[in-house]
């Protein structure tokens, strides 16, 4: 993609892999807590149809597990064939809204909860998970060849439910970015050690994604940026990161960072909400845990606007594909000085919680940033029924 002289096509058509997009502004992948059993429900559908008809070119509905042992809650998505009616209706009525949809799928792998599950999580190496309060299990060679079809039939499922995109997380210490951090991944195998080894699991999901997904449908992979301690993935090997998920078939990359158990509000910078997090803590264990030491096990992380941009510039500089910025995005201006240096798109998410209309009042100039205060409730609201701007309910809005 290359970068604009000024940045001014914000609010153009432009061209993701197979895709026509009306805009620069996704909506990003945002785990919404609106599955129950597992199902998405009305209300997950109407939650995205009221982004898609704010204006952003593409809504990601997340999460969906490509395996009920790829979950972390009960709330979360898991792809069954049972499930593609309810996800028809979503996509069509996304669609009415000039909006296309995307479907954000992965593995939580060794951050998997057994009480969901039933099982522990699978991982690249056995480690300690602070917040489940156990060992994820080492996978085996034989064990890999499952996921990798579990992710194959969840494309091809998403694609018979009308999805325009898949976008496959590889970031934030799921499954595949465990195999991409060389803190979760210690294995003495070919899938070990350096990056060239570390990066050819997840590749080849991609790899299985990308055919699966047909010339018609566009592939995204979530990635890291960094992991954002000591010991993780760093900045300096996601430029190869991204070119080994474009050379597997990839369509475009979303740049992150941070690693769930270690760093989860890297990811997101600004607050930390430990009070409403206790209250939709169902365990009474990790609910006396939060209280007494949330904001010790948890890292702050100051916010400011656009996090991820300078840093990633030399991932935009050397890949084949589109590099689409999420972290931060709030003020046209950060926008367009990103388009400016090359980033093709920008993925949103608190602001579009806070106002779905934020996009189309963006290009309408009648805002040129969002008042969203970065408080962080609505990710606690995640697991209290659902995502939805906290702040804004307490305005009467």
């Amino acid at each position: 993609m290359e970068p604009t002289p000024s940045g001014s096509d914000l609010f153009q058509p432009w061209t993701l892999g197979p895709l026509r997009l009306r805009n620069r502004m996704i909506r990003s992948g945002c785990f919404e807590g609106m599955c129950p059993d597992g199902r998405p429900s009305e209300a997950l559908r109407e939650h995205h149809r009221a982004v898609a008809r704010g204006g952003v070119a593409m809504t990601t509905v997340a999460y969906c597990a490509v395996h009920p042992d790829g979950r972390s809650y009960a709330t979360e998505m898991w792809m069954r064939p049972e499930i593609v009616p309810a996800l028809r209706e979503m996509t069509d009525a996304i669609h009415r809204e000039g909006c296309a949809a995307s479907l954000q799928i992965g593995h939580c792998g060794g951050f998997s909860d057994p009480r969901v599950t039933g099982t522990r999580g699978l991982a690249p190496s056995r480690f300690f998970v602070t917040y489940r309060l156990g060992f994820a299990r080492e996978a085996g060679a034989e064990d890999l060849a499952r996921p990798e079809e579990d992710f194959a039939t969840t494309t091809r499922l998403a694609r018979e439910a009308g999805f325009d995109a898949v976008e496959v997380h590889g970031g934030h210490g799921y499954l595949l970015s465990q195999f991409l951090s060389p803190w979760s991944n210690r294995r003495l195998d070919d899938l070990g050690g350096p990056l060239a080894n570390r990066v050819r699991w997840p590749a080849r999901v991609v790899a299985r994604v990308r055919e699966a997904a047909g010339p018609a449908m566009a592939v995204l992979v979530k990635m890291n940026l960094d992991d954002g301690f000591p010991g993780g993935q760093r900045a300096q090997e996601a430029p190869a990161i991204a070119r080994a998920f474009a050379e597997a078939g990839a369509d475009g990359v979303v740049l992150s960072g941070g690693f769930t158990s270690r760093t989860p509000f890297y990811m997101l910078r600004g607050d930390l909400p430990v009070r409403e997090m206790v209250q939709n803590e169902p365990s009474p264990l990790r609910r006396l845990g939060l209280s007494l030491f949330g904001r010790l096990l948890v890292p702050v992380h100051p916010y400011q606007d656009a996090f991820f941009l300078e840093g990633g510039l030399p991932v935009v500089q050397e890949s084949p594909v589109p590099v689409i910025l999420v972290g931060g995005i709030h003020r046209r201006e950060d926008m367009t000085r990103g388009r400016a240096l090359g980033y093709a798109a920008f993925a949103l998410g608190r602001p579009t919680i806070r106002d779905p209309e934020f996009p189309s009042r963006l290009a309408r100039g009648e805002v040129d940033h969002s008042d969203c205060d970065r408080c962080n409730r609505c990710v606690a609201a995640m697991d209290g029924g659902g995502v939805r701007c906290v702040t804004r309910d307490l305005e009467g809005r």
